[in-house]
């Protein structure tokens, strides 16, 4: 079974079906025509017949079909299916224009249409509306209703959110529409869907995330242990789990909303508890799809080991470490600059302990956030002086701060990647290191490749050459369109031995 095939490989999905396959999660549902509920394939229930099953790739398309979700595997737990292809115009087109339908950061002002789609996209809403259901069978509006309708289902599932608060953070414009799309689509009410849910201050609310196997959760939990700054964030090493915390802050329809999240993983599972304070609740969808990108929940390792499993044959089970606010990565990347690791975290630490906002959290490691970009892009050069960074630095951290604060830069995975480079490109002391280094964790652009980086050319073997950024990039053309998870396995030392 290819990561995307259309048709759909019936008898291939079947076998995955049958066996309960991880690994398949996300990337087809099998609707059961004797109960006209669709499943993921990981669904513990008795294994339906194959004449009573029907495949389909995306949520969207069970839903269309007639289908219901099933209430014990829960398909909004599903990984999302993340494509990126070299395939033709069309489909690449199609895959974008879901992929901002995914993204909450793309719609800061409000929920997207068809005429706004195509206008990010550049070209007309009736030729999105013709290549997106050429591609997924579903109406791109059609698409963006089962996304809130399965968003919905969770925070019903998972919290005891008013129903209220639940259909307006869903995306429905009101809670009537909301009741009327949820007896259309499922046939129940959305009290019925209700199961017990904490949200008390101390205890936070709680939502499970899954993903798809294999998943090398101690790599992981090794970068940013490696990385980590105190005040804002931590790793910690539980019973037969990882756990990481850390504070955050994000801006949403004119609105500051500052917090802590914590994920524990479960591996047995394939998934991740995530815990977010009461005081995210309004932004909470955006919260999880940001924690999915930080975590690298929707990654597809078939596809990405089909390309680089040849010459990375110990990686197949590393992800590409993203962040909660790319700004913050924009700036913890400029820190970095031609230094070491520990390092830029010690300069970081020291800006967190001078310009962070202090916060309460149930965490006692958790005490700060990081700096604002509005607090950062007035810092004067004698204050940034005074923790030991150089001018050349300090000048692009307040030309990042003062372009986020001013709107004028989107540092999310809605932007436009190569855009967006350009932009970064542009301010002074941000080079190509920076910026593709910035697109590989903050954009979570697969195909970033930071061809200038001195610990890849010595994993690739290149540094003693007379031009080794020219060299790493001419090795990673094989590695195409996944070079950011090939910099990632260079960078562990998974790269196959040569000579």
């Amino acid at each position: 079974m290819t990561p995307d095939a259309t048709p759909l490989a019936d008898d291939a999905c079947y076998l995955a079906l049958k066996a309960r396959d991880a690994r398949f999660d996300g990337r087809f549902f099998t609707g059961v025509t004797s109960t006209g509920i669709y499943c993921r394939p990981v669904c513990s229930v008795k294994t339906p017949k194959r004449e009573n099953c029907r495949f389909f790739g995306h949520a969207a398309q069970a839903e269309n079909a007639g289908f219901r979700p099933c209430l014990r595997c829960r398909p909004e737990l599903a990984p999302h299916s993340v494509v990126w292809s070299i395939q033709d115009a069309s489909y690449i087109l199609a895959h974008q224009a879901a992929r901002l339908l995914d993204e909450p950061d793309a719609w800061p002002d409000g929920m997207p249409s068809v005429e706004s789609l195509a206008a990010k996209l550049g070209v007309s809403d009736r030729h999105v509306r013709r290549i997106f259901e050429t591609q997924f069978g579903v109406s791109p509006m059609q698409y963006l209703q089962t996304r809130r309708l399965l968003t919905a289902k969770q925070l019903l599932a998972d919290t005891a959110l008013p129903i209220t608060q639940v259909a307006l953070i869903s995306g429905f414009a009101s809670v009537r529409r909301f009741n009327a799309a949820f007896v259309d689509h499922y046939g129940l009410n959305p009290t019925q869907m209700r199961r017990q849910g904490d949200t008390s201050p101390d205890s936070g609310i709680t939502v499970r995330l899954g993903y798809r196997p294999p998943y090398d959760v101690a790599a992981m939990a090794a970068f940013f242990r490696k990385r980590q700054i105190n005040a804002i964030e931590f790793v910690a090493d539980g019973a037969g789990s990882v756990g990481i915390g850390r504070t955050f802050r994000v801006e949403a329809g004119g609105k500051v909303h500052a917090g802590w999240i914590h994920a524990t993983f479960d591996e047995s599972r394939c998934h991740v508890a995530l815990r977010i304070s009461d005081s995210l609740r309004e932004v909470l969808p955006l919260v999880i799809r940001r924690l999915r990108a930080m975590l690298d929940l929707d990654a597809d390792p078939q596809a990405i080991n089909s390309v680089l499993h040849a010459s990375f044959p110990g990686g197949d089970g590393l992800r590409v470490p993203g962040a909660m606010d790319g700004y913050e990565l924009a700036v913890r990347a400029v820190l970095g600059q031609q230094i070491t690791v520990a390092a830029a975290r010690t300069l970081a630490q020291r800006m967190v302990d001078k310009f962070g906002e202090p916060i309460e959290t149930p965490w006692p490691a958790l005490t700060r956030l990081f700096p604002a970009a509005a607090v950062l892009a007035q810092a004067s050069g004698d204050a940034l002086g005074q923790l030991g960074i150089v001018r050349q630095r300090q000048t692009a951290i307040v030309g990042i701060a003062q372009a986020v604060a001013e709107k004028r830069l989107q540092l999310h995975g809605g932007a436009d990647i190569h855009a967006t480079i350009a932009a970064l490109k542009a301010l002074r002391g941000i080079g190509d290191w920076t910026a593709e280094y910035i697109a590989m964790r903050a954009l979570r652009w697969p195909d970033a490749f930071p061809s200038g980086d001195v610990a890849l050319h010595k994993a690739l073997g290149v540094q003693g050459l007379k031009n080794p950024a020219k060299e790493a990039r001419l090795a990673s053309l094989a590695w195409k369109p996944w070079r950011s998870y090939a910099v990632i396995r260079a960078w562990s030392g998974a790269m196959e031995p040569t000579g």
